[in-house]
């Protein structure tokens, strides 16, 4: 009885050792716990993106490529500007830049034509009269040397004005010797109504009112233009406010593709002399200098 009682204890035994055997280094599948939420923003501060996030990238990289794909790149010439009218592509979104300001200006073309039916002389080869000048716009008046003109005792009328006022936005650029100079307004001599004789030009009313009214003015003879060019007024000169300033004149709102001693007046002419810190952008007189 007793050998037989060893036999099953000795049984026993043996069936928990191959029992714990089994379960500690046999098929057991350990299961992980799932992360708690300290784990998961850990997880994310990694740089290991949620699935979320996954998808997300996925459908950002589907936009971007695109962007190269054949169908995004009809209406497109070979250089890769965009063909088709009122076509915006999305690589044009993406690198869009502010659309620059268009000048209000309004540019009048010489016509050569009205010119020579109105005397001009012009050179087949150049294009222009020996003074060098363009062709005027059709309607304005041709330029006439001052050596031909005969001035008369009869009287006219006209209005002369001479201001500086776009200094006012530039007085950085001015020595501060020459601040004084500048007047409040911009205004150095106001538009008044002045009078000229028959056969006069704009330099020969310039110099003698400003002379009048003790208002200093300079200028120097251009034969190659056959004009006097206007230096200086009141003491304020070309190049006084940077390399692209100096004295420009204006009759009756066109800016003469010529010099003021061919421009020939004519009653009722409004004469305006304005100072320009642009070469003319800044008064509207661009186009006279052969701006475009």
């Amino acid at each position: 009885m007793k050998k037989h009682k060893g036999k099953i204890i000795a049984g026993i035994l043996i069936l928990f050792v191959l029992t714990v055997t089994y379960f500690w280094g046999g098929n057991y599948v350990k299961v992980d716990k799932p992360h708690n939420k300290d784990s998961q923003i850990n997880a994310d501060i990694s740089g290991e993106p949620s699935l979320i996030d996954k998808d997300e990238s996925k459908e950002q990289s589907d936009d971007v490529e695109s962007l190269n794909t054949d169908d995004d790149l009809d209406g497109l010439n070979e250089d890769g500007e965009n063909t088709e009218s009122g076509a915006q592509t999305d690589l044009d979104k993406l690198g869009e830049k502010p659309k620059k300001s268009e000048s209000s200006e309004v540019v009048e073309e010489g016509s050569e034509s009205y010119s020579k039916e109105k005397g001009m002389i012009i050179d087949t080869k150049t294009g222009k009269d020996k003074y060098l000048t363009d062709p005027v716009p059709e309607g304005k008046p041709i330029p006439v040397e001052p050596q031909d003109t005969v001035v008369k005792d009869a009287s006219y009328t006209c209005t002369l004005s001479v201001r500086c006022d776009t200094i006012l936005d530039n007085m950085d650029y001015l020595d501060e010797a020459k601040w004084e100079l500048v007047p409040e307004d911009g205004v150095i001599f106001p538009a008044t109504k002045v009078t000229f004789y028959e056969g006069e030009s704009v330099f020969n009313l310039l110099q003698r009112e400003m002379k009048k009214n003790k208002i200093h003015m300079e200028f120097r003879n251009t034969p190659m233009y056959n004009s006097a060019y206007i230096c200086g007024i009141n003491n304020l000169y070309e190049f006084d406010v940077g390399e692209l300033s100096g004295w420009m004149y204006k009759v009756n709102d066109w800016f003469p593709n010529y010099g003021v001693s061919r421009y020939k007046l004519e009653e009722g002419d409004v004469v305006e002399f304005v100072y320009t810190c642009d070469l003319g952008r800044d008064v509207g007189g661009h186009s006279s200098l052969g701006g475009e």
